[in-house]
This record gives structure tokens, sequence and C-alpha cells, in this order.
């Protein structure tokens, strides 16, 4: 896949969003063997309606706090989620929120380790909004009834992960944060559920964003809702309609992209495949973290595993080979705490080298009592598995856990799709450049999920986000078999996984081309391959996702951050830019070089 040259373009920042991949130079029309992606799922027509002034997709931080002040800002919000309120990745993060909270710190040194987790490729004013900020949204989010750990003095607890140089991570249950953060933010919609001025639909699968009239371009029109499919238990049945003035999508990562990972089941890139559909760029997509210390259960495991936080490093637990040697030391100088990139990649070479298929976490130097205080969660999910974290070693080994890239946006969320907004792990903020530094993320769901609500709010308010009447887009629609996941995640795995090359990532852009993406269309003795439904739909998202992350992965030549290339494996200053890819107006994946300020 063809880019046009580094330094050729940039992307501005203008009061309409990020500059639309295809305007000016920021982008030329894809090679004739570049990915060719639909422009929507298949799937019936939409049978009912909802009306909002705004449309939030998702109900992890992001979502719940944009729905949550989008609700006293606006006449009437929709919330919709594809699980019940409590799920999402959210409730399963274990480490922190990080904010410079503690009179000792501060917003400069939180931006400076941040900096250098994302390895060259942050945005220095997104990073400088997260840092400025942060500490004012903890405190609200303790306002609205988050319980953090405290210390005698009532002041909140604060603790160091990997990458950071203060205590700066706050924590909740020990290591139940993730699910103290949800349980507050759910109360508080409960509270108000019944209200008038908001709605929500649970169980429901976001399949396309709806999209106005295009441009003299061609382009996609601007965002005016979403289609969706109710699951099971929601409130409405099949396929409707919602419309809004805005749509915030709010959707998570794409753990399940992979063969094995720390997300939920439902982490299927619905979001950041679903923008791209709509006219959307996408950045820093090859980006991938993969969590140093995920529990090995071995090779045939697959789907969510047990993840084992950072922040049992961050109290001293140290790695050792299987042989007994602590690695880390020679490695960085932070040793088990360097930053996450660091340490899986140290671990998958020290795992070649000793011929294994893990390595240990040895934590029982800690203490039962500390240990089973400070990390309960993990405690018991270790015994779960016959794994006494006091007493035992602990088998882990890297699987895939964050996506630093996602959905471009400025600083309050507008995507380059008039109307599209997006919040939280499938937005690409520029906080994370090339590596998330730890416990970042929850709070640039927190920061970038309120500028974002009270940025429609405020345009709505002067009527500069008028209703659009919905318009089908031109271009394919896909469907992927369910049957195909697997497939499609063991090319994942194996071409842009852990440790990439340039021949795996051609094998794996190759065999992503195989997959038929009309199974809805082809017949097997009279029978489609598949109809559309659910687990089709969601295939389909894996597989897109996939393809994009494949060509991006290819197309960078170096390794830095979250990408490792084998066959680049230094870090060249020449690659000091954001990647970027969109569809063109034949639905041809696009990308553009577009240099860091």
């Amino acid at each position: 896949m063809t880019a046009v040259e580094a330094g050729a373009t940039t992307t501005g920042t203008t009061d309409t969003g990020p500059a639309r991949a295809g305007s000016g130079t920021v982008a030329r029309p894809g090679p004739a063997g570049a990915p060719r992606l639909a422009t929507r799922l298949a799937a019936p027509a939409a049978g009912w309606t909802v009306e909002a002034d705004a449309v939030v997709v998702g109900s992890g931080i992001a979502g719940l706090t944009a729905a949550l002040e989008l609700r006293t800002r606006v006449p009437r919000v929709l919330l919709v989620t594809k699980d019940a309120l409590v799920s999402g990745s959210t409730v399963w993060a274990q480490g922190g929120i990080a904010a410079a909270l503690d009179p000792s710190d501060s917003p400069a040194a939180h931006l400076q380790d941040t900096l250098v987790a994302g390895v060259g490729l942050c945005d220095p004013r997104a990073v400088e909004v997260l840092v400025t900020e942060g500490p004012t949204r903890v405190r609200e989010l303790v306002a609205r009834g988050a319980v953090f750990d405290t210390q005698p003095d009532g002041q909140i607890s604060l603790t160091r992960e990997g990458g950071h140089h203060a205590d700066r991570i706050a924590h909740a249950g020990g290591d139940a944060t993730g699910a103290e953060i949800s349980r507050a933010l759910v109360a508080q919609i409960e509270a108000v559920r019944h209200d008038p001025g908001i709605e929500v639909i649970e169980h429901a699968l976001v399949l396309d964003v709806l999209t106005g009239p295009p441009g003299p371009d061609g382009a996609p029109g601007a965002a005016c809702g979403v289609t969706l499919h109710v699951i099971g238990a929601g409130q409405r049945d099949g396929v409707g309609a919602a419309l809004g003035r805005a749509v915030v999508l709010a959707t998570g990562g794409i753990g399940q992209v992979f063969r094995s990972s720390t997300n939920p089941a439902s982490a299927t890139g619905d979001g950041i495949a679903a923008a791209l559909r709509a006219g959307a760029v996408l950045g820093d997509v090859e980006f991938v973290q993969f969590h140093p210390t995920v529990l090995w259960l071995g090779a045939g495991v697959k789907g969510q595993l047990t993840l084992v936080s950072e922040a049992v490093r961050g109290e001293g637990a140290l790695l050792l080979d299987t042989d007994g040697v602590r690695f880390m030391p020679d490695e960085h100088p932070m040793a088990e705490l360097a930053p996450r990139d660091v340490v899986a990649h140290a671990i998958v070479r020290r795992m070649a080298a000793t011929g294994a298929d893990h390595v240990w976490l040895d934590a029982r130097h800690l203490g039962a009592d500390f240990l089973r205080r400070r990390f309960p969660t993990i405690h018991e999910r270790l015994l779960e598995h016959g794994i006494d974290l006091a007493n035992d070693l602990v088998p882990v080994a890297p699987a895939q856990h964050y996506h630093s890239g996602g959905v471009v946006t400025d600083l309050v969320g507008r995507t380059s799709v008039p109307g599209l907004y997006a919040a939280g792990e499938v937005a690409c903020t520029g906080v994370h450049g090339a590596n998330r530094l730890a416990s970042n993320s929850l709070l640039e769901g927190l920061v970038f999920a309120t500028r974002a609500a009270r940025h429609i709010a405020a345009k709505v308010a002067e009527g500069a986000l008028p209703r659009q009447t919905p318009e089908r887009r031109s271009g394919d629609a896909a469907l992927v078999a369910a049957a195909a996941r697997s497939r499609v995640q063991r090319i994942a795995s194996d071409g842009p996984g852990v440790l990439r090359s340039g021949d795996g990532l051609r094998r794996a852009g190759a065999a992503l081309a195989g997959v038929p993406t009309d199974a809805h269309e082809r017949r097997d003795e009279g029978r489609a391959l598949a109809a559309p439904q659910v687990a089709e739909w969601e295939t389909t998202n894996v597989h897109q996702v996939a393809t994009v992350l494949t060509a991006a992965a290819l197309e960078r030549a170096e390794s830095r951050g979250g990408h490792a290339r084998s066959d680049f494996p230094d870090r060249d200053d020449a690659w000091r830019l954001r990647l970027e890819l969109a569809l063109d107006a034949d639905g041809r994946l696009v990308s553009s070089r577009v240099p860091i300020d």
C-alpha cells in the first residue's frame, strides 16, 4: 500500500473538526492493490425510529460521562450500549486512573512521562489537556460517587505504575478501580433513567453511522444518527434508526480481532469500523498495546484472558525467565516498571531465547497480607486457576490489551465527519502516540468525553448542528460469515501481532483479502452462506479492523512503541509522523503521512 510522501501534508483542526481525508493534499487515491472495503453492513431496513439531540454509543467511562454531561445540557440524549450498562472494558480496569493529585506531583511531570511513553508521536496539545484537566475531572468523579482507596488522613491513596516517575495512580478496592468507576457512573444514570430527557437502550449493537447528503467531492455527509439492532432483552425489536444532531462513539477497543486478549467479548471494533465506513479518518492504527503480564494457561486458550495488573509490578513484583533469572534490569533503566511495549517485547525475546512459552511473575516477597489486601480481585482470579499470588510463581505472557489508535479527533472530540464525535479507546486524540502510558486510558475517556459533550451542547444551543436526513451511501454492503472469525483472528495474531515482519504482514493482507465479504449473497446448495445477524456483523467489523491494522503495520517501516518490526528493528526519525487512513470514493483504503507538530 502506497501513501503520500512524508511531510507532504498536514492535517489542520478548524472549527468544523479535523480536516477530512481527501481534501487538499491530505491523501491520494489508493493503488489498485490497496484493500477495498464496504461502506455499510448488509442489514435489513430500519423498522422503527427514535430521535434525540445526541446519540451516545457505549457505556464505559467515556460513554457514561458523555451521557451524564449531555443530559443536563441538551433537551434529549439517547444512550445505546451493546450489553447491560455495567459492561464493557472499563469494569475490567484493575490498575487505576492517573492524575497529578499529590502536591509533590505536577501536570508538567505527568505530561513528560506521557510524552516519553508515546515515543515521539503524542500530540503535546492533547497531552496538556489531559494532564491539566485530569485532576479536576477525577475530583468530579468522586463527587459523582466514585470511592477511591484513601490514606488514614482521608486523602486519595496513590501508587506508581510503569513509565510514571511519581505516585499518581488512584485506585479503588485495591485492584477494582474500573468496577468502582463503572458502579458510580451507572448509579448516576439509573437515578435519572426515567427522566424524559434521557433514554437508555441496552443490548443493542450499533451497525452503521447514518450520514446525510454527500458533499461536492462525493464524500459522505454529516453524521445524523445510527442504525442499531436490539439483541434479545432490549427495549425494541430488530433493526432501528436512532436519529440525532450528533453522534458520540465510545465503543471501546478491538481486542477480539486477536486470538487472545484481556478485552471483553464485546470488543469487536464496532465503532472504529462504523466510523471508517461513514468516511471518518483513522490514525495510529498500527499501535496495539500487548499487556506484558497476562495469565498464561496454555497455547489453546483464547478469548478474554486474566490480566495481572501492572500495579503488581508497581508494588515490587519481579519478572523471571524459566531459568529463574531476573532479566528486565538489563533491558531498561526502569526494569519491571519500563513502558509496557518495552516489557512485552523483552518478554517475547526472552521466551524465544529460553525456548519457553511464558515467563514468571514473582510477588511472593511482598507478603500474603499485603497482596490479599492490595490485589483482592487478582488474588481471587488466580486462585480460581490454582495459583496463590502470595506463594506461587505466576506464569505470564503478553496478550492484546489496548489500542492506542482509533478515529482521529480534535481536542473536543470531533472527527473528520461533521456531527460525529469519538471518545475513549475508540478515539485517536493524540494522547497516547505509539504507546499508552499506564492508567492514562481511563483519564482520557473521562477528560475528552466531558469536552465532547460540552462542545455538542454548545453547538446545539447555537443551532450549529441542524438535523439531517439520512441518505444511503454509495459503495458495497458487506457481511462476513461468523464461521470465519477464528480464521481472521489467527491471521491478525500471526501478522500484526506482538512482533511483526514485512513478509508476515503481506501474507496476512493477502489472507484477509481472501475472506469472502459477501456471505449474504453467496449460495451453498441454494442457501445463503450467512444471514445478517449479530455474529456476522461483529465478524465483519473484526475483518475490516484487521485489514486496516495490517495495512498500517506494513506501511510503517520502523519499530516504535506498540509497533515492532523484526525487519525494521530500529526507530527511524523519518517516521515521526502519524499514519492516517480513510476510504476513498471507490472504497479503497488510502493513507496520509501527517507530521507531528
